[in-house]
C-alpha cells in the first residue's frame, strides 16, 4: 500500500509497503525510484519473509524537496519512515544508496542488520578516480539547468561508462525520465565523491556502524568496484561478503533475494 511520512524539515517522503513478517528498508541509488528501478522488483521477491517498504528518496517520485541539500536531511527521511514502522529495521541500499544506507546506521538510527551492494567507491588504480571536483561540476551542470550534461558527467565520470554507450542513452525510453530526477545527482555526489579518490577507505569513517553488515558485489562486474566492495568490509567492524557469480551493477532481483533473506533471518 502507498502511504507518506513527514521528514523533520517538512519534506513528503512517499513509500510502499508489501508483504509480511519483519521490517525491511530497501534504499535506491542515483536517479532510481520506485517507479523506476531494482528496488520495486527485488521487494516482490522479499516479500514472502519480510515486510518490505520501498520508498523515493527527497527530489524523486512521489516525494517532495526542501532546500538546501545535506545528507544529513536524508538521513532523517530515514528516520521518519523507520519511526512510522515503529520497530528495528533491516536495512538494505545499492549503489549510492547502499552510502546512504551506511550513513544512516553509523548515525544510530534502529537498525538491526545492514546490507549493501556494490557502493560505488574507487580505492585504487583499477580505474580512474573521480575529479577532486566532481560534486561540484554536478552541481554547476544543475544550477545552470543543464541535466542532460548532468547525466553524461555522471555517466563518463563517475560510473566510467564509454562515451559511445552514453551517447546513445538520449535514444532511450527511459532518457526523459533521467532527466527528471537528474537534480538528485548531486545528492549521489555528496554521499560517494569523497570514497572515489582512489584511495583506501578512511579506517574509521564507519565505526558507528555497531551492527552486523553485508558487502555484496557480482562476480561480473568491474574490479574497481568489487575492490571497493572488497576494502569496504575491511574497514567495517563486523561485515561478512558475498559474491553473487554472473551478476554485475544490474543485479537480477532473483539472484540477490536469498541472499539477503539469509542474511536478514
Amino acid at each position: 500500500m502507498d502511504n507518506t511520512v513527514t521528514s523533520q524539515d517538512g519534506t513528503t517522503i512517499a513509500y510502499t509497503r508489501i508483504g509480511q513478517g519483519p521490517a525491511v528498508i530497501l534504499v535506491d541509488g542515483a536517479m532510481c525510484h520506485r517507479a523506476s528501478g531494482p528496488n520495486t522488483p527485488l521487494a516482490a521477491e522479499l516479500a514472502g519473509s519480510h515486510t518490505v517498504y520501498t520508498y523515493d528518496r527527497r527530489g524523486r517520485g512521489g516525494s517532495g524537496d526542501t532546500p538546501p541539500f545535506a545528507i544529513e536531511r536524508e538521513i532523517e527521511d530515514l528516520a521518519a519512515l523507520i519511526d512510522a514502522i515503529g520497530e528495528p529495521v533491516f536495512l538494505y541500499g545499492i549503489s549510492s544508496g547502499a552510502a546512504l544506507a551506511l550513513a544512516a546506521t553509523a548515525a544510530g538510527l534502529p537498525v538491526t542488520k545492514v546490507a549493501v551492494y556494490e557502493p560505488p567507491f574507487v580505492v585504487d588504480g583499477t580505474r580512474p578516480p573521480m575529479p577532486g571536483d566532481y560534486e561540484e561540476r554536478i552541481r554547476a551542470f544543475i544550477a545552470g539547468d543543464r541535466r542532460a550534461d548532468a547525466i553524461r558527467y555522471f555517466m563518463r565520470t563517475g560510473v566510467g561508462l564509454p562515451g559511445i554507450m552514453v551517447a546513445l542513452m538520449r535514444l532511450m525510453p527511459g532518457w526523459s525520465g533521467m532527466k527528471a530526477v537528474a537534480h538528485t545527482l548531486a545528492y549521489d555526489a555528496a554521499l560517494v565523491a569523497r570514497f572515489g579518490q582512489g584511495r583506501p577507505l578512511p579506517e574509521r569513517e564507519w565505526d558507528g556502524v555497531k551492527v552486523p553488515a553485508l558487502v555484496i558485489d557480482g562476480g561480473k562486474s568491474p574490479a574497481w568496484i568489487r575492490n571497493g566492495a572488497a576494502d569496504l568490509a575491511r574497514v567495517l567492524p563486523d561485515a561478512e561478503t558475498r559474491t553473487l557469480e554472473g551478476q554485475t551493477h544490474m543485479v537480477k532481483p532473483r539472484a540477490l533475494a536469498p541472499v539477503l533473506k539469509g542474511f536478514f533471518r
